[in-house]
């Protein structure tokens, strides 16, 4: 029994202008919210050298500190008033070994202050010494 007699029968009919639409709008919130990554680099040409090792050993000052911001220089104690103090003691152990420009070699205790260090790398400044090195050493197992 077909009681839709002389109906004619609907097709379903897919509409794409919608959905090209939906497309379009999701096409435009990816591009406006994704973030492109912009990696700047700074472009650093390293000089290149071949040489041979240095035969004379560096003349090295070493300065330690320890958890109580206390100084050493060479294991002999200095007591620390000014940067400029600390300056001047670290000319006259460079003049005592005849050292014209040493390589300052700051070993400092876990527990020191930064600016227990910071005061020996401003006096090493102030004194006119320009390398400086840290000491350290790897955990024990």
């Amino acid at each position: 029994m077909n009681i839709r007699r002389g109906r004619v029968r609907e097709e379903p009919e897919i509409n794409f202008i919608p959905l090209i639409d939906l497309l379009l709008v999701i096409l435009i919130f990816v591009m406006v919210t994704t973030t492109y990554s912009r990696y700047s680099e700074l472009q650093i040409n390293l000089p290149e050298a071949s040489a041979d090792k240095s035969v004379e050993k560096p003349q090295i000052l070493n300065i330690g500190v320890d958890a109580a911001g206390k100084y050493a220089i060479n294991n002999n104690p200095v007591n620390f008033n000014s940067v400029d103090a600390l300056a001047n003691a670290l000319r006259e152990a460079a003049n005592a070994q005849q050292m014209k420009d040493p390589v300052i070699s700051i070993g400092a205790d876990a527990a020191a202050t930064h600016q227990a260090v910071v005061n020996v790398m401003e006096a090493a400044r102030v004194a006119g010494y320009t390398k400086i090195s840290f000491t350290t050493q790897s955990k024990s197992r």
